[in-house]
């Protein structure tokens, strides 16, 4: 493994990103739009925007990145670009590292600024550090960016990985706690939600906002989701698709 490849398609994805400010506006505007939102849809339940919005933070990073890096990977595929990078001594695991630390990096800069206007300018309010909350933010957008990296090896066009935004996450949003406690869930769907990682970032996300201990565990169950599906993203990625 060389890190100074690793590095070099970091850089050339920071550079892609810097130069694209839809993407830009998607990272940090959007989940800021949507939390300024979601602050007057509950301007008179204060409560109830404090439980929902702290969760998305946790949330949203997520789907973001999964979009963001399912599209990405996809049309560096379709143009050919992954196939003229592959020919030269670029291994896939250290294309997807160089993805990672290059998500890694914009997920920082996101996770500063979302927090930062929630617990800023919308009252957000926290027990636990925000430091903390931003740590999660950044694990939350490396998992949706892992799992854009693992998906979009399944789709042929852009569409179809957008289309798998629905059928990935839509069902994890359901069972992750966010709308409804999982253990008033039936006992199946509990089992289910308990191997799915946005239910662990929902649950650190929680835990930072009520002070309460044990996120640990929650990280370390994130980064063990993290790490498997970029080595199954590393394995299963396409020089071109057919």
């Amino acid at each position: 493994m060389n890190f100074s490849r690793i590095w070099a398609t970091a850089r050339r994805i920071l550079s892609q990103l810097r130069h694209d400010p839809r993407t830009i506006a998607l990272m940090v505007i959007a989940p800021i739009f949507l939390m300024t939102i979601l602050k007057y849809v509950y301007n008179d339940q204060p409560q109830v925007f404090q439980r929902v919005a702290g969760s998305l933070l946790g949330v949203f990073p997520m789907l973001v990145m999964f979009l963001i890096t399912s599209v990405a990977t996809l049309r560096e595929r379709t143009s050919g670009t992954l196939e003229r990078l592959l020919i030269l001594p670029i291994t896939k695991l250290e294309f997807i590292l160089g993805y990672a630390m290059a998500f890694g990096i914009a997920a920082f800069i996101q996770a500063v600024l979302v927090t930062s206007a929630a617990l800023g300018p919308l009252g957000l309010k926290i027990a636990g550090s925000q430091l903390t909350l931003i740590w999660v933010a950044i694990l939350d957008a490396l998992l949706g960016m892992a799992l854009g990296l693992f998906v979009s090896s399944f789709a042929k066009t852009e569409f179809q990985a957008v289309q798998f935004m629905p059928a990935i996450l839509l069902p994890q949003l359901l069972l992750s706690g966010l709308l409804a406690p999982r253990a008033g869930m039936p006992r199946l769907l509990e089992i289910i939600s308990n191997f799915l990682p946005l239910t662990y970032a929902v649950d650190a996300t929680r835990k930072v906002l009520s002070g309460s201990k044990g996120f640990t565990t929650d990280f370390s169950l994130i980064t063990l989701f993290l790490l498997a599906l970029l080595a199954m993203g590393a394995v299963s990625l396409k020089r071109k698709s057919k």
